[in-house]
């Protein structure tokens, strides 16, 4: 595979893709290009699941590995300015999802072009990484079970590291999270007769604080997340508000930890409940569990690697990679883009020269995992 071609191709690849955003698991502009793009290749293309998209390349091995690329947009407006802004109003590629399925098509073009591997290669293209968590989907088709997927990689781009430079820690990686409602329904008066109500935002207020005093008093060495961005209650302001909800997060590494902060807000609910004389409900959605990095191929990368970075501490952002990884050893990365513009910012976007970089960290994967000495087959 020629570099310049590669470059060129990757550029367009990603620029087409980035014109063209899509949400969630409805994809079938996305779909469809990617399907056109591998066509150009030697590989049996799957459809697993409604717009999903795979490539399997079969080297007649027992043993494959698989690589991910997520596919969906965001409901953002793009501010960057760049000639190939989305075409759609209020859509963006405002986390890097182009660059990703443009990085696995210069990977797959690579594929075709080895003779030999000593393992079978799986693509796969997915749809809802953002919401609903299409990893969950894939996982539930038979996919990795069908092709012996022995183990998975994925990574995603981060403004933070240098361009195209390549962290990952052994453990935990990326937070478990489960958004947190809480429903709490008082009783209406007047403001002067506020002792004859139940007033809902003051228990919401008061909830709140003391929640975040709760886990504050926690240890402070276990990393966790618990903060509520909305609070909506009342409708004037010389009436005791009769309603009030609560929109929160809930994240951290450890299970017990998770649990343990959901177990908390529940204890505090049913208290409040008590002495308020509202009705409070809470749910919690099902949420990503931890990305946690396979211990013994994240240690064999960073071995074979010498200028993969090994990260110091999690990141409390979530993602659904991690279905895979309940399934299969499995690794997850972050590709540095070196601008420092955050994730779903209206101004995000991935410089061209990660793109070719990013290909090569794909088949330098596959060269390590696939060296007879890297003991590949003893460690999985």
């Amino acid at each position: 595979m020629k570099t310049d071609t590669t470059d060129c191709q990757l550029t367009g690849w990603k620029d087409d893709l980035h014109r063209h955003p899509e949400l969630g698991l409805d994809l079938p502009w996305t779909s469809a290009y990617i399907r056109q793009a591998l066509e150009k290749t030697d590989a049996q293309i799957l459809e697993p699941m409604p717009h999903a998209v795979a490539a399997w390349f079969d080297f007649g091995r027992e043993s494959t590995l698989m690589f991910r690329a997520d596919m969906d947009a965001l409901p953002v407006q793009e501010q960057t300015g760049a000639p190939c802004t989305s075409l759609v109003p209020g859509r963006m590629h405002a986390c890097g999802h182009d660059a990703h399925m443009s990085i696995l098509l210069g990977f797959a073009q690579s594929l075709a072009e080895r003779t030999e591997c000593a393992c079978n290669v799986l693509l796969i293209f997915q749809p809802g990484e953002e919401n609903p968590g299409g990893a969950k989907l894939i996982c539930e088709t038979g996919i990795l079970e069908q092709y012996r997927v022995k183990a998975a990689f994925g990574f995603h781009v981060w403004p933070n590291l240098e361009a195209g430079t390549v962290g990952v820690r052994p453990g935990p990686m990326m937070a478990a999270s489960s958004e947190v409602d809480i429903t709490i329904e008082g009783r209406s008066v007047h403001a002067a007769k506020y002792r004859e109500g139940a007033d809902a935002l003051q228990t919401a207020a008061d909830l709140v604080g003391s929640i975040y005093r709760r886990e504050a008093a926690l240890s402070p060495d276990v990393f966790r997340l618990l903060r509520f961005g909305l609070l909506q209650a009342g409708t004037i302001r010389n009436v005791v508000a009769g309603s009030a909800r609560l929109e929160g997060t809930v994240r951290a590494f450890e299970p017990d930890v998770f649990q343990g902060l959901k177990d908390m807000i529940l204890s505090m609910a049913r208290n409040a409940q008590v002495h308020s004389g509202c009705r409070i409900g809470v749910h919690f959605s099902d949420g990503y569990p931890a990305v946690l990095n396979h211990p013994g191929l994240t240690g064999k990368l960073l071995d074979s690697m010498p200028d993969l970075v090994r990260l110091e501490e999690p990141e409390m952002i979530s993602e659904d990679f991690s279905f895979y990884q309940q399934r299969v050893p499995s690794v997850f990365f972050f590709l540095g883009t070196g601008t420092g513009i955050p994730l779903h910012d209206p101004h995000f976007d991935v410089p061209p020269s990660v793109l070719v970089q990013g290909v090569s960290f794909w088949n330098r994967v596959l060269d390590v995992m696939t060296r007879k000495e890297s003991g590949f087959s003893r460690e999985l």
